[in-house]
């Protein structure tokens, strides 16, 4: 007998193939055919997933983000057409720049209808072509099996990012003979490149004649999953490292050749540093501009290996002296093989005392001040003191994602969740969710602005209904305070429109049943950090943070990276 179902059902069960568990979607008419086949799908007996209902389509792109940085899997978004797709366009451009794997399924009109302009019709293949990994538009039923099975191979494999699955009426609800299909190979996509071990035996040279060698460590290392084989890299060649941000997970925070993070506002002898070592090993990391500051004096002085699996990312911002072009979780090990046991103490103790200076001019005043308002670092180092080992941090973006970062403890990989590259604004919320879903047993800390806080507040709505045990972390100043720090540093303190009137949270977490507990003084501060983390389920704790509190060190915008700045 044949198995005919429609293109909607063909959807469900290729994503059951795919080994999907969990979907973010907001419904739609363009989209409810699908919708309809879920229904079954999320219940009784042939239950497979759990759809969780997002209450912005944005908040389902950044709620599947936040799922796969902390799960490794790929992230499930599903919208309807028009604004619920358009709505999704920040978390797809976002998932681009930090190579995160999500799959976004909309629906679309009719084919009969392109080109009419139709009720919700957009061109969402040509709209999101250049912000995502691939996009393609499913005109019939018979390549649904196709469709899907091609877009979570081309997201997770590689260097990961978003597919768009732009999904047609008709072709919903055609009817076909259900045949699955697996999409393992496409002939001009080479996502896993071949070790060139020739250039490997270069880079080990380098390193093995190295006085001064400096690794960068980027989140390539985490979602390549090779933690294991960067420890033991580093530790067989005695070899500091510092972390971009969002690679700060890849090495544990108290492992002895961690020297911190690096870039804008990171530690100040790793910056410092990088203009002195002799050789530079990147993994898995792009030269951000917020990493190298001022490209024509960076490293200069050294010989610059970078790995990575990304061959468009090799002299793009830094020119290499030896590229590895592979997956960190080959590339790595094979030059450790190659490296001669290595003893750099005195390079290694010469960050010491750089070290030292930071934590007497920024970070104890930071995080252990003894009068006036709070300060966002020592509400970070509060909590931070009390989670779980295993906590996963998540950051909204601005200051309080500066100090959150900065003041986190990462003991275990995949700990962090934040928006690197795009610095999205209300992020923080929904990939929180994510996150709780990703990973359930761990503890999930999301720190925002009262800016950032207000950009996706609606999903606390999502946090209601899922009772998501996300602990929100809410450091509320009164402004857009990144922006103020720029205007003071560098607009004559001119204030334009930066100071934001802000509602009363205790009263809406009390209208979404959220536990809620207000800090203003330093006394309360340790109790109610204990509250929140002790509490089931959901919690907000705001922290009344001083207006003028600012993000240091500093590097400032177009300077040299050895301009960091310890003081204003």
């Amino acid at each position: 007998m044949r198995d005919r179902i429609t293109g909607a059902k063909a959807l469900m069960r290729a994503l059951q193939g795919e080994g999907v568990k969990t979907i973010f979607g907001y419904p739609g008419g363009s989209i409810m055919p699908v919708y309809d086949a879920l229904f079954d799908y999320t219940r009784g007996e042939k239950k497979c997933f759990d759809h969780i209902l997002v209450r912005h389509e944005q908040g389902a792109t950044h709620a599947a983000e936040g799922y796969a940085r902390i799960s490794g899997e790929v992230g499930v978004a599903l919208v309807t057409s028009g604004p619920g797709v358009t709505n999704t366009l920040t978390g797809i451009a976002d998932a681009m720049l930090d190579s995160t794997p999500i799959v976004v399924i909309a629906g679309q009109v009719a084919i009969g209808a392109l080109g009419t302009d139709a009720f919700q019709e957009v061109d969402l293949v040509g709209v999101a072509q250049p912000i995502s990994k691939w996009s393609y538009q499913i005109r019939h039923a018979e390549d649904v099996a196709w469709a899907v099975s091609r877009a979570f191979y081309i997201a997770r494999t590689g260097r990961p990012g978003p597919v768009v699955l732009d999904f047609a009426r008709n072709a919903q609800v055609e009817e076909i003979d259900w045949e699955p299909k697996k999409v393992d190979f496409i002939r001009s996509y080479v996502p896993y490149p071949k070790l060139d071990e020739a250039l490997v035996r270069e880079a080990a040279e380098l390193i093995n004649n190295a006085k001064k060698p400096l690794a960068l460590v980027g989140q390539g290392v985490e979602l390549g999953n090779a933690q294991e084989e960067l420890k033991a890299f580093l530790e067989k060649a005695d070899i500091p490292a510092g972390r971009t941000m969002l690679g700060l997970s890849a090495l544990p925070s108290n492992h002895p050749l961690n020297v911190g993070m690096l870039g804008m506002h990171g530690n100040y002898a790793v910056n410092l540093k990088e203009q002195e070592c002799d050789v530079l090993i990147a993994i898995g990391m792009r030269f951000s501009d917020r990493v190298t500051g001022n490209l024509k004096t960076y490293a200069k002085q050294a010989k610059i290996i970078h790995l990575d699996i990304d061959r468009s990312e090799i002299d793009k911002n830094v020119k290499t002296d030896v590229a590895v072009v592979a997956d960190c979780k080959e590339s790595l090990p094979a030059l450790t093989a190659l490296l001669h046991a290595a003893d750099h103490k005195e390079w290694r103790e010469s960050f010491r005392e750089l070290d030292a200076k930071e934590r007497e001019k920024v970070i104890e005043p930071a995080i252990h001040p003894t009068s006036g308002p709070l300060l966002m670092g020592e509400v970070v180092n509060a909590v931070a003191e009390q989670a779980a080992d295993d906590a996963i941090l998540v950051t909204d973006v601005g200051q309080n994602q500066l100090f959150a970062t900065r003041y986190f403890k990462y003991h275990h990989k995949r700990s962090i969740c934040t928006s690197g590259g795009l610095g999205t604004m209300g992020y923080g919320m929904p990939a929180a969710i994510g996150a709780t879903f990703a990973a359930p047993q761990r503890t999930v800390c999301c720190f925002m602005g009262d800016g950032g806080f207000q950009m996706c507040i609606e999903e606390l709505g999502t946090i209601m209904e899922q009772k998501a045990p996300v602990k929100m972390i809410l450091m509320n100043n009164h402004y857009l305070g990144n922006v103020r720090q720029w205007q003071d540093m560098f607009w004559l303190k001119r204030k334009s429109f930066t100071k934001m009137m802000n509602p009363c949270y205790e009263l809406i977490a009390q209208g979404y049943g959220i536990p809620y507990q207000a800090v203003t003084d330093r006394k309360d501060l340790e109790a109610a950090v204990r509250r929140m983390l002790t509490t089931d389920g959901p919690f907000i704790l705001e922290c009344a943070i001083k207006e003028d509190d600012d993000v240091l060190p500093m590097t400032p915008p177009g300077m040299n990276v050895n301009d960091m700045m310890l003081e204003i």
